[in-house]
């Protein structure tokens, strides 16, 4: 990906295994974020493609990727605050099921069901207790929960975390961790995340950004020893407390 005469990403084959959890990782400035983009189709690649179950999506909009399967997370603004917890559970799952159509006209059967299904994606997130509560009125941590819900309603093959850990508490931390760990069950999971810790407890697999270019790839025992990973993230002042 080049910028006027700035190359952002340069060569980077990533190759992403069904039903893993893979994190993009790499110090400050190193194309975490473009390379993101481009995969969620925010930035169209100056040269190379990009694969999602054997279909070349390189020129597809979001919108027909998240079709195919393929949903990017925390930046869906998916979230009405004014509206209940539950309510926005269940508007992501009438988008799924409606799609183009505006029929927003339907049986008490179906409107039933879709209740069902959104009491059991907010419960599958820990928000029982708050399904009624307007969204605005959540905690920063349960927010990204109810984010993560809305995604699941999508029924995504693939999903794409944009640093779901940002701005967390320990606490916070740890939950959506553990939601992470429980909603990757059937699925393939993508992130972009700062927070070492979390990436070397959830990810199978992991790649290092540096400079735009693929520094390192393999489990998280394997890259943490490697010298010029060590170096990259030392060199760019990020200790290792971060």
């Amino acid at each position: 990906m080049e910028f006027a005469g700035f190359t952002a990403v340069s060569g980077v084959d990533l190759q992403v295994t069904r039903g893993s959890i893979h994190a993009l990782i790499g110090p400050n400035g190193a194309g975490k974020t473009t390379c993101f983009n481009l995969l969620t189709k925010f930035l169209a690649p100056t040269r190379g493609s990009i694969v999602f179950n054997g279909r070349d999506i390189t020129r597809e909009k979001p919108a027909e990727i998240a079709r195919l399967g393929l949903v990017r997370s925390f930046q869906l603004s998916a979230v009405f605050p004014q509206l209940s917890v539950l309510t926005n559970v269940r508007i992501a799952l009438q988008r799924r099921k409606r799609g183009d159509s505006f029929d927003f006209w339907r049986s008490e059967e179906v409107l039933r069901s879709l209740d069902r299904e959104a009491l059991a994606l907010v419960e599958a997130v820990g928000l029982s207790a708050y399904a009624e509560l307007p969204a605005v009125e959540l905690s920063y941590g349960r927010k990204r929960a109810l984010e993560i819900a809305t995604t699941l309603a999508l029924d995504p093959e693939m999903l794409l975390l944009d640093e779901p850990m940002a701005g967390m508490g320990r606490e916070d931390v740890e939950r959506i961790e553990a939601l992470i760990r429980k909603v990757s069950k059937n699925r393939t999971i993508l992130m972009v995340e700062h927070n070492l810790s979390v990436v070397a407890s959830l990810s199978d697999r992991i790649t290092v950004l540096a400079r735009g270019q693929v520094l390192a790839e393999g489990t998280y025992a394997a890259v943490s020893k490697d010298p010029r990973v060590v170096e990259a993230y030392i060199g760019s002042g990020v200790g290792h407390g971060h």
